[in-house]
């Protein structure tokens, strides 16, 4: 094998070492025999002659280095040889190999290895050509702990280091703590951190309104806190209906012995424990633990809604709108967004699809690889299971023609802007900036971005003011420092962007040259995973004095065709009297009521909070700062035993250098340089 075998990154050697595989190994061939600037099917039939015909993962990259697809092959000879040949291929596909200037490899042991390291890369990489699963954040769990005397119901997300039992997953933080607060009531189990716990002399309120046993202080006996704890673990593995059974036993006897006040008790928990239920919707009677996915497509949009099934309990769902292809159909972004989903979850006994995937049984077999027990995909034809499927379905439709209106609407008032503002044409990003301090102290700048599908807040950005050159309270020295950071940065990281944005603005953006035959694509990204990375429309929070500021900065730096717009507040701040202020145009204002009018408030509003809040955190950090940490050659250690010896950082300013030597680990020289710190 010709070729100069490099090291795997980190993140995808972790994902190929599943059970039984072999350490993969990455390669990639010169493409220093090809012409300089070749793209498309020269270079993939270069890379062909090399290629092995076992499993393996491939990349396809631009000439600028982007990785543009990750795939995984059975044969990576045949699957790269197949985008030799252009006919029959889809419009996509044809995209992305004209685009091709490079490929990279890897070689695995097994086909369901190629399949765990792809969605690894997918995540990690983000091509361009790939389904995109856009929401990936970390699903919370309940932690009933067992590193303490008295175990705590807690809400976890991450990683399971903590000793304890983990009870999930849950749809939503929401979900986590709606049923944490119903078991409390039913359980009395604390909720508390360990260090309160240990600090408490009397029972705290949560104890008085009967939502905790009170163990911190004795109020209940250690075995019968224990059998609380036992209560709830049972509950949460499915064996609900033999803890009310007992519940209410306990409380008719409580009752036949006259102790009402016992037996109200146990009424109130088995109230809480029906609240639980009650909020769970669909229960199966004979599906214990599964999760069931179903997919919809409607108007070049694709939503899969998945529902989790633990201990025969819903624990709720969650609707997700991976990026992808028109072209692709349903079953490909299923298979797709399955891969990726459980690259970094724990998968159930059971997987329910509302429809058939090719690759069901290469996926049962990678994700059983990596669990400890069998993983089963299926797609039900009837009973009990197909209903929950059916169930999932509907939601997904639902949950498609919400964001479809949702997404309508934002176009629709994006279009009203471009109008009201003088575009060319509708701004695919409008970027609004403020700014927020206190008599110029802890000044910050915020930036936030609206694109077709509302706030984009992965591409929101904050910006520290560091100029010291500037007179407190300077909004438009503020004004231009954020600007000429931010655009200073875009003609660094992104300079062709700005060329394609001007392009499109002014409505005469072409396609590059390998892809000048193929069908024109849409203009407006639907998506805000699309929207470019330069603005089609900057908002100002101020009058002409900051639009003024703004465009000369820009101007200073060759910027000069970026769409600006001052929004100044009406007269005594009104909303809804706001004025504009554009270049070469006298100042206007929207008319009342004007949907455009209400969209702008809300960007501009956004941004205040944004910045607001930015600054808030600023200046919670500069109160809470310890002067002992602008010292340098003073780490914790050292902080820890000065604040042991002397009590406060004000005790050790006053110190002498012969106090500050008797601190534990601080020699004469380090004690000079503490004193000198606070005596210049």
């Amino acid at each position: 094998m010709s070729g100069r075998t490099k090291d795997m990154p980190e993140q995808a050697e972790s994902t190929s070492s599943a059970p039984n595989t072999a350490p993969a190994i990455e390669f990639e061939s010169s493409t220093s025999a090809l012409p300089e600037g070749t793209k498309g099917v020269d270079v993939i039939k270069h890379f062909v002659k090399r290629l092995p015909m076992g499993p393996g993962v491939y990349r396809m990259l631009n000439d600028t280095g982007d990785v543009l697809y990750v795939g995984k092959a059975r044969s990576l000879k045949k699957r790269v040889t197949s985008y030799t040949r252009l006919q029959g291929q889809s419009n996509r596909i044809m995209r992305m190999i004209m685009a091709t200037a490079s490929m990279e490899f890897v070689e695995t042991r097994t086909e369901p290895e190629a399949l765990l390291l792809e969605a690894n890369l997918i995540k990690r990489l983000r091509p361009r050509f790939n389904v995109l699963l856009r929401d990936d954040k970390s699903f919370p769990y309940i932690l009933i702990s067992e590193d303490h005397e008295a175990p705590a119901l807690i809400k976890h997300r991450g990683a399971r280091n903590r000793k304890g039992s983990y009870f999930g997953p849950f749809a939503s933080a929401g979900a986590v703590n709606e049923t944490i607060n119903a078991m409390q009531k039913a359980f009395l189990v604390r909720n508390c951190s360990d260090s309160y716990y240990s600090n408490r002399t009397r029972p705290c309120l949560l104890y008085q309104i009967k939502r905790c046993a009170g163990p911190c202080t004795g109020e209940v006996s250690k075995e019968d806190y224990a059998g609380l704890v036992s209560e709830a673990k049972a509950f949460l593995s499915g064996r609900s209906q033999l803890i009310k059974k007992e519940l209410a036993r306990a409380m008719e006897q409580a009752s036949e012995q006259l102790d009402f006040e016992r037996a109200a008790v146990y009424r109130d928990r088995l109230a809480a424990l029906s609240h639980v239920q009650s909020h769970q919707g669909i229960n199966p009677q004979n599906t214990e633990e599964a999760d069931v996915f179903a997919v919809a497509q409607e108007g070049g949009q694709t939503c899969i809604q998945v529902f989790f099934f633990r201990t025969g309990q819903n624990w709720g769902n969650r609707a997700y709108f991976p990026k992808a292809d028109k072209s692709m159909e349903s079953e490909e972004v299923l298979q797709s967004f399955l891969s990726q989903f459980y690259d970094d979850k724990p998968a159930p006994r059971l997987i329910l699809l509302s429809h058939e995937i090719e690759e069901a049984e290469l996926l049962r077999e990678a994700l059983t690889a990596r669990a400890s027990h069998k993983v089963d995909v299926a797609t039900p034809k009837r009973g009990e299971k197909k209903e929950l499927v059916d169930h999932a379905l509907s939601n997904a439709k639902g949950a498609l023609g919400r964001r479809l209106a949702e997404t309508s609407s934002q176009i629709r008032l994006l279009k009203g802007m471009a109008e009201a503002f003088g575009l060319d044409r509708m701004p695919r990003r409008v970027d609004v900036f403020d700014n927020s301090h206190i008599m110029g102290t802890n000044a910050v700048g915020g930036m936030i971005v609206a694109g077709p599908e509302g706030f984009a807040k992965g591409h929101y950005r904050k910006f520290n003011i560091k100029s010291e050159s500037l007179v407190p309270g300077d909004d438009y020295g503020m004004m231009r420092e954020v600007m000429s950071r931010r655009f200073a940065r875009l003609q660094k990281e992104a300079p062709e962007g700005y060329i394609q944005t001007a392009r499109f603005r002014s409505g005469t953006e072409q396609p590059a040259a390998p892809e000048e035959a193929l069908p024109e694509q849409p203009e407006t990204p639907l998506s805000n995973a699309d929207i470019p990375e330069w603005p089609d429309l900057v908002l100002i929070d101020g009058g002409q004095g900051q639009l003024t500021a703004v465009r000369t900065t820009l101007e200073e730096m060759g910027i000069t065709d970026v769409p600006l717009v001052g929004i100044a507040k009406g007269p005594d701040r009104d909303a809804g009297r706001e004025k504009f202020f554009i270049h070469g145009r006298d100042s206007f204002m929207l008319p009342e009521r004007d949907p455009v009018l209400y969209f702008v408030q809300r960007l501009r509003d956004e941004a205040h909070r944004f910045a607001i809040g930015s600054h808030r955190a600023k200046r919670k950090k500069a109160i809470s700062a310890n002067p002992l940490d602008e010292i340098a050659g003073i780490g914790p250690a050292r902080k820890r035993a000065l604040l042991q010896h002397f009590g406060t950082a004000k005790a050790v300013s006053k110190a002498g250098i012969e106090d500050l030597v008797e601190a534990e680990g601080i020699s004469e020289s380090t004690a000079k340089l503490i004193y000198d710190h606070f005596h210049e």
